[in-house]
C-alpha cells in the first residue's frame, strides 16, 4: 500500500508505444498559444517537415489535462481536407511531455492579410468562405464545437481549421459549458451576455465576423473589454430586444445592466457596397442575434451568394506568398486578443530539457537552422489539396 499519493507517477493514458520526440529535429519555435507551444520540426525517419505541438499541462504532476484530452479526441475524430491532420502523438524522453505531430502549414490568414497591399477579390472571398464553411459543417455534423474560430486559426496552404484547444464534443440535451470561450472579437453576443448554455451558433457568429474581416481586411468588432465589445456590436447592428431575440431580457447581464438603444443595423453603410445584396444578406444571417435564428454552416453553403457572379476562384489560382521561414519581415498590426486561457500559462521562453536538446541554440529558438521550404502554397504533404485549413 502506498502511504503518500504524491509518490505515484503521473498518469498519461494511451502514450505507451508512441515514438519519442527525439526522433524529430526541431528547427525553430513557430508560436505559443493558449494550450501549447508549436515548433517547426523535421521527422528524422521520413525527412518531412511537420508541426510539433507540445501540449501545455495545467498541473503536470497531476497527469494529463482535460483540455489536452479534449483536443486529441477532437482532432483524431475528424478527417476532412480543410481540417489540419494530426499524424500521431509523440512523447518526451521521460514520458512526461506530450506532443502532437501535425501537418506543417506556413501561413495563417491573419498574418497574411496584414502584409497584403490589396484586399481579396470577391471571388477569392467566396473560395475562402466555402472552405471554411465546409470545415465547420463537418465539425458540427460530428457534434464538435470549435469554440475559437478566428483568422489566425485559418491556415493558408494545403488545408485547414486549426487550434482545437477549446474544442469539445456537444451533446443533447444542452449542458452548461464553460462560459468564457472564443477570442473576444469573434465572441457571440449570447456568450458576452452570459447565457448559461450555448451551441453551434457561437461558431457561426465567428464565421460571420471572419467573413466581414475577409471583405474589410480588418476585424469587424474590435472591443477592448466584454462590455466594450457589446457596445460596438450594438452600435453596428442595433440593440437587441425580445422581438428579434426571444429570451434576451432573461440573460444574466441584461438583468444587471441597461444598454444604450442604438437603431437597427448600420453595418450596411460600412460593407454593403462591397458585398452586394446577396453577400450582405449572408453576413446578416451569420450576425443574427438570436442563436436559434442564426444561419448554420450547411445552410450557408447553399446560399445564392456562392452561385452568382463573380464565381468562387479555383484555389490553385490564388497568389503565393514568401514563406515566413524565408525571413520576410513586415510591420505587424495591433495584436488581437488571446483566446481564453485553459490553464496556468507557462513562462513564455522557458524550454524544458527535451527542447534544449532538440533545438541547437535554445537562446535563439526562432532562428531557422536548415534549408527553408519553397514559398507559397507548396508543401510536400501527401494527399493534400490546395486551399486552407482550420487549425485547432
Amino acid at each position: 500500500m502506498i502511504d503518500n499519493i504524491d509518490q505515484l507517477p503521473p498518469y498519461y493514458p494511451g502514450i505507451h508505444g508512441c515514438r519519442s520526440v527525439e526522433e524529430f529535429h526541431c528547427i525553430n519555435r513557430v508560436e505559443e498559444g493558449t494550450y501549447g507551444v508549436v515548433y517547426r520540426a523535421k521527422d528524422k525517419r521520413t525527412g518531412e517537415t511537420v508541426a510539433l505541438k507540445r501540449l501545455k499541462m495545467e498541473k503536470e504532476k497531476e497527469g494529463f489535462p482535460i483540455t489536452s484530452l479534449r483536443e486529441i479526441s477532437s482532432l483524431l475524430k475528424v478527417k476532412h481536407e480543410n481540417i489540419v491532420t494530426v499524424r500521431e502523438i509523440v512523447v518526451g524522453s521521460n514520458m512526461d511531455k506530450i506532443y502532437l505531430v501535425m501537418d506543417f502549414v506556413e501561413h495563417d490568414l491573419k498574418s497574411l492579410m496584414e502584409t497584403m497591399k490589396k484586399p481579396f477579390l470577391l471571388g477569392e472571398v467566396k473560395t475562402l468562405m466555402l472552405q471554411l464553411l465546409r470545415a465547420v459543417a463537418h465539425l458540427h455534423d460530428n457534434w464538435i464545437l470549435h469554440r475559437d474560430l478566428k483568422t489566425s486559426n485559418l491556415l493558408l496552404s494545403h488545408k485547414g481549421i486549426g487550434d482545437f484547444g477549446l474544442a469539445r464534443e456537444y451533446g443533447s440535451p444542452l449542458k452548461e459549458y464553460t462560459s468564457i470561450v472564443v477570442t473576444l472579437w469573434y465572441r457571440a453576443p449570447e456568450l458576452l451576455l452570459q447565457a448559461p448554455q450555448y451551441s453551434f451558433p457561437i461558431d457561426n457568429w465567428s464565421v460571420g465576423c471572419i467573413f466581414g474581416e475577409f471583405v474589410t481586411m480588418r476585424p469587424l468588432f474590435q472591443g477592448k473589454s466584454e462590455i466594450d465589445q457589446l457596445n460596438i456590436i450594438f452600435k453596428e447592428l442595433g440593440t437587441p430586444n425580445e422581438k428579434i431575440w426571444p429570451g434576451y431580457s432573461e440573460l444574466a447581464l441584461v438583468k444587471k445592466m441597461t444598454f444604450i438603444e442604438f437603431p437597427y443595423n448600420s453595418l450596411h453603410n460600412r460593407i454593403g457596397h462591397k458585398l452586394g445584396k446577396s453577400g450582405f444578406d449572408l453576413i446578416n444571417r451569420f450576425l443574427t442575434y438570436c442563436p436559434e435564428r442564426r444561419i448554420t454552416a450547411d445552410e450557408a453553403l447553399r446560399h445564392e451568394f456562392f452561385t452568382e457572379s463573380p464565381l468562387p476562384v479555383d484555389p490553385a489560382m490564388f497568389p503565393t506568398w514568401p514563406a515566413k521561414s524565408e525571413g520576410c519581415q513586415h510591420h505587424r498590426k495591433a495584436q488581437s486578443p488571446k483566446a481564453p486561457s485553459g490553464g496556468k500559462q507557462f513562462q513564455r521562453n522557458q524550454l524544458d530539457a527535451d527542447e534544449d536538446r532538440l533545438i541547437p541554440n535554445s537562446k535563439s529558438s526562432n532562428k531557422v537552422v536548415d534549408q527553408p521550404q519553397s514559398s507559397g502554397f507548396h508543401m510536400n504533404v501527401p494527399s493534400s489539396k490546395k486551399g486552407f485549413n482550420i487549425r485547432f
